[in-house]
Formats: C-alpha cells, structure tokens, sequence
C-alpha cells in the first residue's frame, strides 16, 4: 500500500460538507480553511475530482431511485386528478399524463445509451406527436360535454 495515493483527511472532509447540503462552497472552504487557491489545486488532481464526480453520480442515482420510488403514486394521483370538478386542474392532469410518455422515453434512452439499437428498445420509445396529443385532449373534451 505505501505506493498508492490517497485523498488527506481534510480534502474528504470538504468533499463531505460539500454533499451535506447544508454549506455553500465558499461557507465549506472557509469552515475548513481552504484558499481558494488550494481549492483550484484540488480540482487539478485527479484523484480528488475523482472522488467528487464519484459522489456526483451516487447523487443523482439516489435522487432518480428516489422518483421512481414516487412514481406509481405520482401516476395515480394523476389519473385522480382526471377526475377534478376544475376543469383546468383536469386538463393539466390530463396533459401530464399525455405527456408521460414522452418523459419516460428521455429517461429510457438516457438509462439505455449503450442499448440504443435494440429493436425491443426503441418499440417500448415511440413519442406521441403534437397532433395526436391534440386529438386526445379534443376527446376528453367532448367526452366531458
């Protein structure tokens, strides 16, 4: 182990602060008192971006299992919504629902880069066009009539 290198103890405390979100940068740098300086170094190595870009993308990947854990719920409330006595709050459940898809398309070719020539991939990803969205609305519409 003596040839491998390793973030110091005060690099990993500020990389830490910075994932609390309770400090800024600038709070975080001064509560460890870090110059900006030695900061721009830091982000120069690249076993410290390293490390921050690791604790970036656990992030996200914690925020995104966090939404899909909402997302049936979320989907229901919005087909409760349908039903709404206001007929603009109808509407807009309506075009969210209509807009779903469209959503979850981004979400699976962004999930599934590497996938993209898949057959089975891109018939599960068909967009609804503007014109279609219409008529479906023109629908409701009438079926509310």
């Amino acid at each position: 182990m003596a040839g491998k290198k390793r973030l110091k103890k005060r690099q990993l405390a500020v990389i830490d602060d910075m994932f609390s979100g309770e400090l800024d940068e600038q709070a975080v740098l001064d509560k460890h008192k870090v110059s900006r300086n030695l900061y721009n170094r830091w982000l120069d190595d690249g076993l410290f971006v390293s490390e921050f870009d690791r604790r970036v993308i656990s992030a996200h990947r914690q925020s995104a299992a966090l939404i899909a854990s909402y997302a049936p719920l979320a989907a229901a409330k919005l087909v409760q919504l349908t039903e709404s006595e206001k007929e603009e709050t109808a509407r807009k459940a309506c075009v969210d629902i209509i807009s779903m898809p469209v959503l979850l398309d981004k979400r699976m070719a962004y999930s599934n880069e590497s996938q993209t020539s898949d057959p089975d991939v891109s018939s599960q990803t068909q967009q609804l066009s503007e014109a279609t969205v219409s008529r479906l609305l023109a629908a409701l519409a009438q079926e509310e009539q």
